[in-house]
C-alpha cells in the first residue's frame, strides 16, 4: 500500500498533534514529523498544510527575529485548532479500530 495517499488524509492532524504542546517554526515542524515517524514526509507538503491550516483558522503565527539566518515564522495550535484535533482524534480512532477488526489485528494476522 502507498503510505503517501494515507499521510495526505492525516497530515492536517499530525501538524497539529505536534504543535498542540510546543509552538515551532517550518522546517523544525518537519523535523519532528520525521523523528516521529514520517521519515520521508516532503517539506513543501508539510509548508503547504502550515498554510492551510492557518487560512483555516486552526494556528496562529508570529515571526522571530534570528541573528544567523532570516527571521523564523512560528506556528501555534489555537482553540479551534485544539478543538479540531480532538475532533479528528475521535474520528482517528474508530477509523483505526474498525481497520483494526477488519483486518483482524484483534485476533491476530489472518494473512
Amino acid at each position: 500500500m502507498d503510505s503517501t495517499q494515507l499521510l495526505k488524509g492525516v497530515l492536517d492532524s499530525a501538524v497539529l498533534a505536534v504543535l498542540v504542546d510546543e509552538d515551532g517554526y517550518g522546517y523544525d515542524i518537519v523535523r519532528r514529523l520525521r523523528v516521529a515517524g514520517f521519515e520521508d514526509i516532503g517539506d513543501a507538503s508539510v509548508y503547504g498544510t502550515l498554510r492551510r491550516l492557518y487560512a483555516n483558522g486552526y494556528l496562529t503565527s508570529y515571526v522571530v527575529p534570528s541573528e544567523s539566518g532570516p527571521h523564523r515564522k512560528y506556528y501555534g495550535v489555537n482553540a479551534s485548532g485544539r478543538a479540531q484535533l480532538k475532533e479528528s482524534t475521535t474520528t482517528w480512532r474508530v477509523f483505526a479500530g474498525v481497520m483494526d477488526r477488519l483486518l483482524g489485528a484483534e485476533r491476530g494476522d489472518r494473512v
